[in-house]
């Protein structure tokens, strides 16, 4: 089963008799066995012990080493890739006016950042090996994109919306990390295929309204603004935040299956843009709510 993040889209997950694992082609040479967590299987590639021990769920651990994937690892790297797009986003909050004068220029920039930035995520995302200076690049430009948008909605929208839309972030990060920590949300071949149903479904519905907002004028077909806004705002962090649960499991498999340390920094990275989708819509949510998108 593959991720519905397209940061892990190369590096998806099989289930086989349950379990999560990463998944890839096995080793040359390596024999077929009916164990699928044996050395070179599909199930874990980097599994070097069939009888290794096993996580909480059941799924098993690759032995110590000290090049694996650690969670302290990804906590690390998530601080660091996270950090830079706050330091980048406030740098650009503070340096880039957004007074009447300046307010075109402020757009241009901002679509700019938004520009390479998604850019450099497709780089990242389809990379062999991840990059930390092309991770944090990203970041980086991200972080301007927020700043100046986050910036001219607080000022001309919605006074105090950014950090409503933190908080919002966050609450959402840490109701979907004590819901999947305490077994509330499971991942599943089913639940991965709705969300990932519900993510394709929701990227052609926004495109094809965009497409009638470009040629049409206006807001195309209203689904970003109103009330209907609202509605689809909420659905666009649901998605998000389901998409997190999948962002947890895969990490959770990558330590357990002994993933190389490297793998660290993709996980920091899906984390990222997981975190950056929610709150761009706890951003324009708020827009729509203070009455004035």
């Amino acid at each position: 089963m593959r991720s519905s993040n397209p940061v892990f889209s190369r590096r998806g997950f099989s289930r086989d008799n349950g379990h999560a694992g990463f998944n890839a082609a096995p080793q040359a040479g390596a024999p077929a066995t009916g164990n699928p967590y044996a050395q070179g299987t599909a199930a874990n590639p980097y599994a070097t012990n069939p009888y290794a021990q096993t996580d909480m769920h059941g799924a098993p651990q690759a032995p110590a080493r000290t090049d694996a994937m650690t969670i302290d690892g990804v906590v690390t790297r998530t601080a660091m890739t996270l950090g830079t797009v706050i330091l980048a986003a406030a740098a650009a909050w503070w340096i880039m006016p957004v007074d009447q004068a300046n307010l075109g220029s402020a757009y241009g920039v901002a679509i700019g950042a938004a520009l390479i930035g998604f850019v450099l995520s497709l780089v990242n995302s389809f990379k062999r090996r991840p990059s930390p200076a092309l991770i944090l690049t990203y970041a980086a430009f991200e972080g301007v994109f927020l700043g100046i948008v986050s910036n001219i909605v607080s000022m001309y929208v919605a006074p105090g919306a950014a950090m409503q839309a933190v908080l919002g972030t966050m609450a959402v990060f840490a109701g979907v990390l004590i819901a999947y920590r305490t077994g509330l949300i499971r991942v599943t071949r089913r639940f991965y295929g709705f969300v990932m149903a519900a993510a394709i479904g929701f990227m052609l519905l926004m495109m094809v309204n965009l497409l009638f907002a470009v040629f049409g004028g206006g807001d195309g077909l209203g689904f970003r603004s109103g009330a209907l806004g609202v509605v689809f705002g909420i659905v666009a962090i649901v998605i998000g935040a389901a998409i997190l649960a999948l962002n947890f499991k895969q990490v959770e498999d990558g330590i357990a299956y002994g993933a190389p340390r490297e793998e660290e920094w993709l996980a920091a990275f899906g984390l990222t843009v997981t975190l950056v989708w929610i709150y761009i819509e706890m951003l324009r949510l708020v827009a729509i709510l203070s009455g004035d998108d």
